[in-house]
């Protein structure tokens, strides 16, 4: 031993004796032979531990350097880091020709790599298998340049972690290879939320020490992705050590492209992954002689002067590693018991674990029965409660402590004496410890103990309440990942049904659980716990199966959102929304902000379950014949498999090389075919994920695939953009036949009820119809036909037809075709065209799809919704809102109750078709005014039948509806003071009629025909015109044209003598509506963008042209002209209540603040990184607010055009904090709250810019809020046609 480090410890040995506990140290020290078994018993030979720690420093003092190594790790390892630090700057520098030969290249540098990454330390007693380990070391060699997969299989028990470990001590195999680390992972049988929390903790682990990543990921897919980057960022050419993997899917949420090191006990585990693999084998068993060499290193004697009843112990013992260790331990502890554990190897009749057991180890039972026999009582009580552990968890030691109520060193006592004996495992992890039973052990111990159970359960559950009481464990104390992932399933197993419901039906739960776990889990627990749940009450159950199956998309942003705030949107008799309405009227008391949706009964929700499968647009998603799962694939080149009831994840294929663009199950539900841009068609095995067929004879990409309906002969057909339809047969490899007759791409294509027919759409216009077992052409029906004017000559370039989809109907008689944005019904016999449907006509068809229980079409649309049709009623009957992005695709169930879409937006829903009625197919537009009146709120506006609807704000009933209008309906507006109404209609037309608001709705019971009193409305149309109409009428008082162009907005002056409107014609128009005179406002050279009376006689509008100007509307002379944003559009402008500033505010990125006295700027804001889209004065005029297409808003001082604050919060969505544009801004009279939209709604503090609440509209792209004069109530519509009157709780 160096001089040195000789004196460091002879300094320091004073402060060493006092502390360390000898028990734990001596074990790592050998582990690495360090000490003896006579060394060991030397120092517990010694009466006090103090006298025990200086009989160990005086053993170490007479060792070498690598002694002192091993001492040092050991302090460290064992939570001793003040002492360590003492040792530290003395530390001997060792070779490896210094070591000993059994630990030839473990230097002190590998040491501490290996004990910081979590390898686990070698055995109390190791036996070196010198021929297997560097087999592992040549193929680890293998890693050094790229990486790769190598995988140790081999049955249970047969040492497969140990052998991993002890390959890695090898300074040359971590220096050359592995200069990054090594990061060991013990897996084991898990389902997806437990690879999801081992992931979490690795990713933990390796961003130790940085702020990069402050929360953990929520779901694999956000922990595969940070793992892949802090591989590569931080640990470059490091090592992934996964120990115990079952599972091939595993190592999908695993594979980042780094280099990898596998225990497994199925040697096809990699066939899942890509990349090099390297498989290496271990054999099932020591051999007899290692077998005895474990024996007497126990027993601390020769192999020669073992009993003969050894021989026989380790032929009892099956070679097994694990056995064999748990009978030497024993004899360890009672060296003359030979022949008493022989014969209970031998003779005693111990029932089997589980005759379907996987574990095929004939002497296990035996070997944990005889090494719990010789625990202490109270021992063996203690150890008898690890029988409710799950397979394969690492234990906290907080667990233990609470479940046995003892301060953390006595349950670390305790636990220390079954890892000793080899009846438990033992993990660090951090500075605290973690415990695990083999799940062999587990097996047996469940079964011993399978009639106390129940209670054993129970003692963990009244043990954890007595803890935590009412509240639940926070995300910084050890054991709530643990608490969060079983204490349900202790409920559930103690048979405490009563506090199960108390748990599950619990909001705090609720948010606790998914703010730490995220969603899926929950879920997935309301699935399992189903049977008692439903017996205290299946309805709440359902409640917060469906809150958690339609928000979970929600619940697993950043930040996380308001869980109270998504429970007050449920139904008012859900249970999630009375615990939320209480929770909100507490909170409110305080200060906080909550909505109340008052009209959200009159929502017809036909969603069932929304799933975010993909990280790209979804494009295709389908059902098994079963109709138990779903598949979808999209533009992240993966096919997905989940369940349809749940949204759990089954199986992820990493299926082609370019985008998915379909996919389809067999008819037996075995397999699965994929298409791609790549021009490969492949079939997979639904189960294993595995690929049964590659077919590459299309020659461009496959945009379609469907299996034929029979299981008899199953076929697969595909159609391409190389205008071909190929059929395949799945016991063949080339194709069966190919069809050719189309002269453009081939989009769909379909076979019939009957499989005799297959149908197929084109780009060319047609749809052809082929016999199946001829593949020869049958019909042909020519779609162009239908968009052919009759005066059109021949000569004359055609319209071009594409047809993205084709369908039959359930009996097979009649075929409909889908082009641009009409669905044609044609009968197949005669070829006569039965119908044709047309859907709206600002979106484009992108798939159709018949039920085969009911008259109802399905419709995927590119304005982001699916419509359902009734084909008997040549009616569309429902439109199914919620996308929010184009929809591909769309695919009925088997049975008709329910109906598949996928999306841009990266979700598939599910929709439940038994829910439609005719109200559902009338959606809103977001054409709208709302009058707040003596707590009245009343809302007028348009939906896309070209109808008006006014609708009381309490209640969100339709008091009563216009007729439908010639134009589309594009602005219409209420007066707020002798309450007048007016709309304008895209026709140009500015309807208007007068009655007092208050007194309609006195006068209005819940029937329309009760409508006792009348109200003028007035509407601007899409093609120029302006209306004024009397409701309920629907009578047109006038009709006032002018406008060349679409009306933008219109709105009556103060005293309603009035009417103002705007258009796409660039000019302002001033009616006296009962006169028709007009005043024409010209002067803007493009279309006014919008307007805003001022102090009468005063307008302000803004344009296009990038102009602002303010006018005399009663003289309609031009007042003010600003050239404010030299060319660029002005998209907002607004007054102080003042009258004296006015600011506006530009696509150029920056607002200004103007002065009505000068046409120069007082000061110009800069500073937005995007297109400023709104801005607002506070009612004081000292701010002023502006938001930005980023979502960010800031707020300004008016004197100086000074920055107060920025208005933002931390998103996941670099691209936008606030879902999308800021589209409109309004502060409450006191100036101390801001709410703004955009994507969402939001609630700001103005003194702090901190968000108080966000509301989550079901659509996005809000275009405007309106906001009642006390802040209270607020109306809005989102781009998916949905209505919104909120009002806070007070």
């Amino acid at each position: 031993m160096e001089e040195r480090t000789r004196s460091c410890l002879l300094q320091n040995r004073s402060a060493l004796e006092q502390d360390i506990k000898t028990s734990y140290i001596m074990d790592h020290l050998i582990s690495e032979e360090v000490l003896s078994l006579d060394d060991e018993q030397k120092v517990k030979s010694q009466a006090t531990q103090k006298e025990r720690a200086a009989s160990l420093l005086s053993i170490i003092l007479e060792k070498d350097n690598y002694a002192v190594i091993s001492f040092y790790n050991a302090l460290l390892n064992e939570g001793y880091k003040e002492l360590a630090a003492l040792l530290q700057d003395c530390l001997p520098i060792i070779s490896t020709s210094t070591n000993k030969s059994s630990t030839v290249g473990l230097t002190a540098y590998v040491q501490t790599i290996l004990c910081e990454g979590g390898v686990p330390q070698r055995p109390v007693v190791f036996v070196d298998r010198p021929e297997i380990v560097q087999s592992i070391r040549n193929a680890l060699y293998k890693l050094e340049e790229y990486a790769g997969w190598i995988t140790i299989y081999g049955m249970a028990g047969c040492g497969k972690s140990v052998l991993a470990a002890e390959a890695l001590r090898n300074h040359r195999v971590i220096t050359e290879c592995f200069p990054g680390g090594v990061h060991w992972v013990a897996v084991g049988k898990q389902d997806r939320a437990g690879i999801l929390v081992k992931l979490q903790n690795l990713c933990s682990r390796l961003n130790q020490g940085s702020h990069t990543y402050p929360s953990p990921p929520l779901n694999t897919e956000e922990a595969r992705d940070r793992l892949r980057f802090l591989m590569a960022r931080k640990y470059p050419r490091s090592l992934l050590v996964l120990d115990d993997v079952w599972d091939s899917w595993v190592l999908k949420c695993f594979d980042v492209q780094c280099r990898v090191l596998i225990t497994s006990r199925d040697k096809n585990i990699t066939e899942a992954v890509t990349g090099n693999n390297f498989p290496m084998s271990v054999q099932s068993g020591l051999s007899n002689d290692k077998g005895l060499e474990i024996l007497a290193r126990f027993v601390n004697s020769k192999v020669a002067s073992l009993p003969k009843q050894a021989h026989s112990i380790v032929q009892e013992c099956k070679g097994s590693p694990l056995i064999v260790s748990l009978i030497g331990a024993l004899l360890r502890e009672f060296p003359t018991r030979w022949n008493y554990y022989l014969n209970q190897l031998q003779n005693k009749q111990f029932k089997r674990i589980r005759k379907s057991s996987s574990y095929d180890y004939e002497a296990l039972d035996e070997a944990m029965a005889v090494s719990i026999e010789v625990l202490k009582e109270d021992y063996k009580e203690y150890y008898k409660d690890l029988s409710i552990l799950a397979k394969d968890v690492k234990v906290p030691t907080k667990v233990l402590c609470i479940l046995w109520a003892l301060e953390t060193e006595e349950v670390e006592d305790i636990l220390q004496v079954f890892v000793n004996k080899s009846l438990l495992f033992c993990d660090r992890n951090g500075n605290s410890f973690q415990y695990y039973l083999h799940d062999l052990q587990l097996d047996f111990l469940t079964e011993q103990n399978r009639k106390r159970l129940p209670d054993l359960h129970a003692k963990m559950v009244r043990q954890y309440q007595k803890t935590y009481k009412r509240q639940f464990p926070s995300p910084s104390d050890e054991d709530c990942m643990y608490w969060y992932s079983f204490l349900a399933n202790h409920m559930a197993k103690a048979n405490m049904d009563k506090e199960l419901y108390l748990l599950m039906f619990s909001m705090d739960w609720i948010k606790a659980k998914t703010e730490l776990m995220g969603p899926a889990q929950l879920i997935n627990d309301f699935v399992e716990y189903r049977h008692i749940l439903d017996e205290e009450n299946s309805a709440v159950r359902e409640n917060f199966q469906e809150f958690l199956s339609l928000k979970g998309h929600l619940l697993v942003q950043k930040p996380f959102p308001d869980i109270v705030q998504l429970g007050l949107c449920q139904p008012d008799s859900s249970e999630v929304y009375r615990q939320a309405k209480l929770q909100a009227v507490e909170r409110a008391k305080k200060g906080a902000v909550y909505l109340e949706w008052m009209n959200r009964k009159t929502l017809q929700n036909l969603s069932r379950l929304v799933v975010r499968p993909h990280s790209d647009a979804v494009f295709h998603a389908c059902f098994s014949c079963d109709g138990l799962k779903i598949a979808s694939c999209g533009a992240d080149k993966t096919l997905q498999i989940f369940k349809s009831g749940t949204g759990e994840k089954l199986l992820e294929v990493l299926a082609h090389d370019d985008e998915v663009l379909c996919c389809a199950f067999s008819p037996d539900d075995k397999f699965i075919a994929t298409c791609s841009s790549d021009t490969k068609v492949k079939v997979w095995n639904v189960l294993t994920g595995q690929l049964f067929q590659t077919y590459h004879e299309h020659n461009e990409q496959v945009n379609h695939c469907r299996f034929s309906h029979s299981q008899h002969r199953i076929l697969l057909a595909t159609c391409s953009n190389d205008k071909f339809l190929k059929i395949w047969d799945l016991e063949g490899t080339s194709c069966r036949n190919t069809l050719f007759g189309h002269m453009d791409y081939v989009n769909h294509c379909s076979f019939s009820p009957d499989d005799q027919y297959l149908a197929s759409c084109s780009n060319d216009g047609t749809v052809k119809l082929w016999n199946t077992s001829s593949a020869n052409e049958w019909k042909c029906f020519d779609v162009n036909e239908q968009f052919r004017k009759p005066d059109e000559d021949d000569d004359d370039e055609e319209e071009e037809v594409l047809l993205k989809c084709c369908t039959w109907s359930s009996d097979g008689a009649q075929i409909m075709a889908a082009a641009k944005n009409i669905i044609f019904v044609f009968d197949v016999m005669t070829g006569d065209l039965i119908a044709d449907l047309m859907t709206s006509s600002y979106s484009t068809i992108q798939s159709c799809d018949v039920s085969l229980t009911s008259p109802l079409l399905a419709v995927a649309l590119s304005h982001n919704s699916v419509e359902l049709w009734n084909l008997e009623l040549r009616k569309r009957v429902a439109d199914c809102s919620g996308h929010l992005s184009w929809v591909h695709c769309v695919q009925f169930s088997l049975d008709g109750s329910a109906l598949l879409s996928s999306s841009d937006d990266q979700t598939v829903r599910l929709w439940d078709t038994n829910k439609v009625h005719s109200s559902s197919a009338v959606s809103l537009v977001q054409d709208m005014d709302a009058v707040f009146q003596e707590g009245e709120v009343t809302v007028l506006v348009s939906d896309n039948k070209k109808c008006l609807q006014l609708i009381n704000g309490k209640t969100g009933d339709v008091m009563c509806q216009s007729e439908v209008q010639d134009s589309r309906i594009r602005c219409c507006c209420l007066d707020q003071h002798i309450n007048l109404a007016a709309f304008g209609c895209g026709d140009g037309i500015l309807k208007v009629g007068m009655k007092s608001v208050k007194n309609v709705l006195q006068n209005i019971g819940r029937k329309r025909q009760q409508f006792q009193h009348s109200l003028l409305i007035a509407i601007g149309l899409e093609n120029g015109r302006v209306k004024v109409l009397e409701l309920p009428s629907g009578k047109i008082l006038k009709t006032l044209i002018g406008h060349t162009e679409c009306v933008q907005r219109c709105q009556f002056t103060p005293d309603g003598m009035m009417l103002i409107s705007s258009s796409d014609d660039a000019t302002i128009r001033i009616w006296n509506w009962r006169t028709e005179e007009c005043k024409v406002l010209e002067g803007h050279t493009e279309q006014v963008k919008n307007f805003k009376l001022l102090r009468e006689p005063q307008l302000l509008s803004w344009s296009f042209d990038g102009t602002v100007k303010v006018w005399n509307y009663i003289s309609g002379e031009l007042l003010k002209n600003y050239d404010a944003h030299k060319g660029a559009t002005v998209l907002s402008c607004d007054a102080s209540s003042s009258g004296s500033e006015i600011a506006s505010a530009s696509a150029d990125k920056s607002a200004k603040i103007w002065s009505l006295n000068s046409t120069l700027p007082l000061h110009v804001l800069t500073g937005h990184n995007a297109c400023v889209r709104s801005c607002k004065f506070t009612w004081d005029n000292k701010s002023l607010a502006t938001g930005d297409d980023n979502g960010e808003i800031r707020i300004w001082r008016v004197q100086d055009g000074s920055l107060l604050h920025i208005c933002s919060e931390e998103s996941e969505n670099k691209d936008s904090k606030h879902g999308g544009w800021v589209t409109d801004l309004h502060f409450s009279l006191n100036s101390k709250m801001l709410v703004s939209t955009g994507g969402y709604i939001k609630w700001w503090d103005m003194n702090t810019g901190e968000s108080l609440q966000t509301f989550y509209t079901n659509g996005t792209n809000l275009k405007s809020i309106h906001v009642s004069s006390d802040f209270k109530t607020y109306v809005t519509i989102d781009n998916i046609g949905i209505l919104y009157i909120l009002k806070m709780i007070n």
